[in-house]
């Protein structure tokens, strides 16, 4: 014989499933979701966590219908941490309040959802850790392309190479590109075509 208490938990989890579902935007698809355990949500209402192409998600549903929702852009994500025990797991996200590709000094904003089943929570931490290092690549390329154009792409104005500048001994724009694009180099931003490729482009301008 099925029990009833399991039955009621597998329709409020279909049901807020289907929430969770009529909240994804136009080609916006699923990649995974976890649940809360039973036993931590004695109280209210199980909050279920789902990871979607473009962003995490909180859902909440009210004890007397509704639900409160709120969710993470991948490119907010700075850090994901995961605590398992024997039959639950705790996940913790760690997001920029906002940002584009750069990470600035935004206050933080950290989410934790405790007693998720293990095994889904571990599928969610995967996949949290995949979107953070997608978006660390993203950022570190538009780091290294933002360098790149203060190296190789500034124009040299004003007076020749060659005599000087108002302040005496003042680094001249070509030495100042040129130092750029070494510690660059140094700091494996670049490699050693790509500076020699800088410096020959520095050079030719003299």
């Amino acid at each position: 014989m099925s029990d009833p208490s399991a039955a009621a938990d597998d329709l409020g989890l279909t049901t807020a499933l289907a929430t969770l579902q009529g909240l994804l935007t136009s080609g916006e698809t699923l990649e995974a979701w976890a649940a809360q355990r039973r036993l931590y949500a004695l109280n209210h209402r199980r909050e279920l966590i789902a990871a979607t192409s473009g962003r995490f998600i909180s859902l909440k549903r009210r004890l007397f219908g509704g639900y409160d929702s709120a969710d993470i852009r991948w490119q907010d994500l700075k850090e994901t941490r995961i605590s398992a025990g024997i039959f639950a797991a705790d996940l913790i996200l760690i997001a920029q309040s906002s940002s584009d590709l750069n990470i600035g000094a935004e206050v933080n904003r950290v989410w934790s959802f405790d007693g998720l089943h293990k095994d889904q929570a571990q599928a969610m931490y995967r996949i949290c850790q995949l979107h953070d290092q997608v978006w660390r690549e993203k950022r570190r390329v538009r780091e290294l392309e933002e360098l790149r154009a203060k190296s190789g792409g500034v124009q040299i104005s004003g007076a020749s190479p060659g005599y000087g500048s108002d302040a005496a001994g003042a680094e001249s724009e070509p030495a100042r590109r040129l130092r750029q694009a070494r510690e660059m180099l140094e700091a494996k931003l670049i490699s050693d075509s790509e500076f020699e490729s800088i410096k020959a482009k520095i050079v030719s301008g003299l």
